[in-house]
């Protein structure tokens, strides 16, 4: 296969009115020098300033206020760098397809774990919302092989708005720190609780999806011959 086949983009988020036209315009202004693969270097920069940050901020809860900076460099480099690649012809869709999407995996495994080393979140719920969010990521590029369609939005959420939401959480998490709640299954914190849930929505969405498009696909194929089938 000499080039990547063809895919639609599908990004509905709710930021998408405001995110769309700031990339365009930051790539627009970016400097020669500035290319699609320092800017991933960038995003990975931000990853490790999170995880960094959420560990420290068992020291000082002034760590938070960082590590939501690092959340902004991410974005900054890893929603930037397509755009840029695109603005200035210079796409290379396989080499761009493999690098932004493995490193997009580990970025997230960098962020969760750290926010499970910080003293807010218990690192096994941590563990689960990392999880979540890694089924997503393999339903999206299945989903981009098997019929063309790369969805990186559910629900109008998309990795902008769950950078957002953790900003929220930091700031939450910087003013208060309610005590612990005891339930049948454990000790947890309202912000465990909160991570949790997401989890377990992520999870929800995940099997309910693989789902419908199974049923789609099944009713697709049900027409071919049944040597086809067994190929």
């Amino acid at each position: 296969m000499a080039q990547m086949k063809p895919h639609k983009r599908v990004n509905d988020i709710f930021f998408g009115p405001l995110e769309r036209p700031a990339l365009a315009w930051l790539a627009a202004h970016m400097p020669a020098w500035m290319s699609p693969d320092l800017l991933t270097g960038i995003g990975v920069l931000g990853a490790v300033i999170i995880l960094l940050s959420y560990a420290l901020s068992n020291v000082a809860s002034g760590f938070l206020w960082l590590a939501s900076l690092g959340f902004v460099i991410n974005w900054f480099g890893d929603s930037l760098d397509g755009t840029l690649a695109r603005y200035r012809h210079i796409e290379r869709p396989k080499y761009g397809y493999f690098v932004d999407h493995t490193v997009d995996s580990f970025n997230e495994f960098m962020i969760v774990i750290g926010l499970g080393l910080s003293p807010y979140v218990r690192f096994d719920i941590a563990c689960l919302a990392l999880i979540g969010y890694l089924l997503m990521s393999v339903l999206v590029f299945i989903r981009t092989y098997v019929d063309g369609v790369f969805q990186l939005s559910y629900g109008r959420l998309g990795p902008t708005e769950v950078r957002v939401i953790l900003i929220s959480l930091n700031t939450v998490m910087f003013f208060a720190r309610p005590g612990p709640i005891t339930l049948p299954l454990g000790t947890f914190t309202v912000y465990d609780l909160v991570v949790g849930t997401v989890a377990l929505l992520l999870i929800a969405i995940y099997l309910t999806s693989v789902y419908q498009q199974a049923k789609v696909l099944r009713r697709l194929e049900s027409g071919l011959a049944p040597q086809a089938v067994e190929a």
